[in-house]
């Protein structure tokens, strides 16, 4: 396509791509072509595709007779690897699951291309999605955009890294634990995990089945959050209500997202479990006042309980059977080593875990609760333990309402890791598989960088608890000046549009103090 001005192309904003889409004046041949020989330069040095979508050009063929233009017209979108495309592999980083295609695409997929969207490639994933680095047997390591030393995060890294380089203007991606969130917070990208069951997870394969302690999500990852808000229109559709009856048929509704009156906002720096690196920190600090300046109350908020949470309530979830499911992905696998410490844990037989739990006591109080919740749960077990997560989930909500609030800020994990450490600090997830049990609407949005004072107060960080978990955390974010810090948005669940509504607000507070300086 000699004609074609690839730079500018790669310029627009996903609003402005659309609008020379829809007018004729961009055709959807010279969109998709631009994208495909920027994912493939991409690739070359992040190691983030996996596999190209032979449909996509059939796709561009029809485009020519197309009668009525979707909402996502000529729009290439990248895809993560667990979720169906008819015809190719969801390999979740599994050997075991090559050569196995699906037989029909997700019915995310199945929408995107019914509004006129693309699905061009699928990215690279964590071995088995339970890990936020980004590494398999399969496809290797995919590295970070900025720094290759460090990961893209994970499971969606293959996204995140993509995106932020250019190879991508708008991908989906899935979020067990953070999956959507760490990736885009590392990477320097807006993401964002809708309510459970307001996007089909139908054809999307899970880390393991039967769970339901900790909620998926599935959502967008774009370069902006006008990017994500398109996307969410584009899939609220009657298409996807008809395709399956059980999401809930709400369409997007713009009443909500462009309401402009003040919002109250909770507000916290810390969980109390993870201490907070000082960039991450200083985000929200920075974006409190921000908002405070443009009008909005912000109020002192303190999460419920986070270490029940994270050292019994998480584990005793995901690990209700023992590990078992788990385990049965890594039948007759080879183990990549990044997801080799949990592995290793699931594998302990029950008395094992109980000892080890005893002995690990003093020296760390933290890892002998989670051994000790990792027991395999009768059925009346399981059924007092749903009850007990639902109970989390009131008392949660029920200080939410007691302080009025309308959605809450908090820290976004990061800088990113340095390759290989999010296997070592599962913990590290606790700001964000939160807000998966509790099944909210939350996603993060880039507000500054990593700067020297941060690198150094780190140096005298020491954590809430100053044990192997804490002193790992300061290894695993050291040395990232320049890199990317996001905060987090969190409304109540089915509240999408409002968390929508709250992101765009901090990136535009954001934006225009990083113009004025």
């Amino acid at each position: 396509n000699p004609g074609h001005q690839p730079a500018s192309i790669l310029s627009f904003t996903l609003s402005q791509l659309l609008g020379k889409l829809r007018d004729g004046s961009l055709s959807p041949e010279s969109v998709f072509y631009t994208y495909m020989d920027k994912a493939l330069d991409v690739t070359r040095e992040l190691n983030c595709v996996t596999d190209y979508l032979d449909d996509s050009e059939s796709q561009l063929l029809h485009m020519k007779n197309q009668g009525k233009k979707g909402l996502l017209f000529g729009v290439p979108i990248s895809i993560k690897d667990s979720i169906g495309c008819k015809g190719h592999d969801s390999t979740l980083g599994l050997v075991k699951r090559l050569q196995k295609p699906v037989t029909a695409d997700a019915v995310v997929i199945q929408v995107l291309k019914h509004q006129g969207a693309i699905p061009f490639v699928k990215t690279n994933v964590c071995q088995s999605l339970m890990n936020y680095d980004c590494s398999n047997l399969i496809f290797g390591q995919t590295v970070h955009p900025v720094d290759h030393t460090k990961t893209p995060g994970g499971s969606s890294g293959g996204e995140g890294a993509l995106i932020k380089s250019g190879g991508s203007i708008l991908g989906i991606g899935t979020d067990i634990g953070g999956s959507i969130r760490i990736p885009a917070a590392f990477c320097g990208i807006c993401g964002f995990k809708t309510t459970g069951n307001r996007i089909s997870k139908r054809g999307i394969v899970p880390s393991f089945h039967g769970q339901k302690s900790v909620t998926v999500g599935v959502g967008p990852m774009a370069r902006d959050v006008d990017g994500l808000v398109l996307c969410l229109r584009a899939l609220l559709c009657d298409k996807m209500f008809q395709l399956d009856p059980t999401v809930a048929p709400l369409p997007f509704s713009e009443e909500v997202y462009s309401s402009s009156r003040p919002l109250r906002i909770g507000y916290y720096t810390t969980d109390s479990f993870t201490m907070p690196s000082p960039s991450m920190k200083r985000a929200v600090l920075e974006t409190k006042h921000l908002l405070e300046k443009a009008g909005h109350a912000l109020v002192p908020f303190k999460p419920l309980n986070i270490e029940h949470f994270m050292n019994t309530l998480v584990p005793a979830g995901l690990f209700a059977d023992g590990g078992a499911t788990f385990l049965e992905s890594f039948q007759g696998e080879s183990v990549d080593p990044n997801i080799k410490e949990l592995l290793l844990l699931a594998k302990l037989p029950g008395w094992l875990r109980s000892l080890l739990s005893w002995i690990s006591r003093a020296i760390s109080p933290r890892m002998s609760k989670v051994l000790r919740s990792m027991k395999e749960k009768s059925v009346n077990q399981l059924w007092k333990f749903h009850t007990e997560i639902e109970e989390y989930c009131h008392e949660f909500i029920a200080e939410w309402k007691r302080l009025n609030l309308d959605v809450v800020l908090c820290p976004a994990l990061g800088p990113a890791f340095k390759i290989g450490f999010p296997g070592k600090l599962s913990v590290g997830a606790s700001y964000t598989i939160l807000y998966n049990v509790l099944n909210c609407p939350a996603g993060v949005v880039p507000v500054t960088t990593v700067t020297e004072k941060d690198e150094e107060d780190l140096k005298t960080l020491r954590g809430h608890y100053n044990d192997m978990w804490d002193r790992t955390f300061v290894k695993a974010v050291e040395r990232a000046i320049g890199l990317p810090v996001a905060v987090q948005c969190v409304a109540l669940p089915w509240q999408d549009e409002l968390c929508l509504r709250f992101m765009k607000e901090v990136e535009k507070l954001s934006q225009e103090k990083q113009r004025k300086c």
